[in-house]
């Protein structure tokens, strides 16, 4: 019998979101406040979007998509999680914003938008969950105007090669690899504390296939961009930086990515 692994990841991401958003990583209150989850990478790449359509996909329960739509874009969100899309909707009427959400599986957008939108966008852990990338590439495109910007920023594929879960990460993982990678523990990046059980499957993509995912759709890259700092506190024994975001100690490899590209 074949495996139904979007099946086990949603019913993990479910769960996840009662944990995440209680959890000081997703700091809602403070959100609920004013303050915007959006980092420089993505704030810088993107500009100013007041008055764009935007469609953020695997928006999680949608603080991303919210952030944009405080900034003035009209924003769509597509995740998953249908615990997910209800808490994005309930803190979308709650801060009096505009956004839309819909629940589904982000390969199937296409199915449940017809829209084309300015800007599509990605973030953060996000195309680990996908077993191929080209139908990825190809929506995007489709989902996209005539000279539209698809912008996305994820963690670099060399940190996806570890096992996180031994005392100390080893390289076990291909930094391509075809077969889904399960993982089974305690806890969830939000929370290393909380006693849920994260069933999940995942895939390795290296940056040669993001790239080709959407230049093949037709996609022009404007950038690649690497970098050694992460936003996010979020792998064993990082060390803050002046500027907020983390490195590891010898910066032997980077973190995060950036790709921007057009639809010409």
């Amino acid at each position: 019998m074949k495996t139904n692994y979007f099946e086990i990841n949603k019913a993990t991401w479910n769960t996840k979101v009662k944990v995440h958003a209680t959890s000081e990583f997703y700091n809602m209150d403070a959100f609920k406040k004013g303050e915007t989850s959006l980092k420089s990478y993505e704030l810088d790449a993107l500009g100013d979007v007041n008055g764009k359509s935007l469609l953020h996909l695997q928006c999680h329960f949608g603080q991303d998509t919210l952030s944009w739509s405080r900034l003035g874009a009209k924003c769509l969100g597509v995740d998953l999680s249908d615990a997910g899309i209800v808490l994005a909707k309930q803190l979308n009427q709650e801060l009096d914003l505009d956004a839309n959400f819909i629940c589904c599986n982000v390969l199937d957008t296409s199915k449940y938008v017809k829209a084309t939108f300015d800007i599509v966008y990605t973030s953060y852990g996000v195309i680990g969950w996908l077993p191929d990338l080209k139908p990825w590439g190809q929506m995007i495109a489709d989902r996209l105007n005539v000279g539209g910007s698809f912008y996305m920023v994820e963690f670099h594929p060399i940190i996806w090669m570890f096992d996180y879960l031994k005392s100390k990460p080893v390289i076990t993982y291909g930094y391509m690899q075809d077969d889904a990678i399960y993982e089974e523990y305690e806890g969830t990046y939000a929370d290393t504390t909380s006693k849920m059980i994260s069933k999940e499957y995942g895939w390795n993509h290296g940056l040669s296939e993001v790239i080709n995912a959407l230049t093949t759709a037709g996609l022009h890259i404007e950038f690649l961009n690497e970098h050694n700092e992460s936003p996010y506190n979020i792998l064993p024994d990082l060390v803050e930086t002046e500027s907020g975001k983390y490195v590891t100690k010898d910066k032997l490899y980077p973190l995060v990515f950036e790709i921007k590209a057009t639809k010409l």
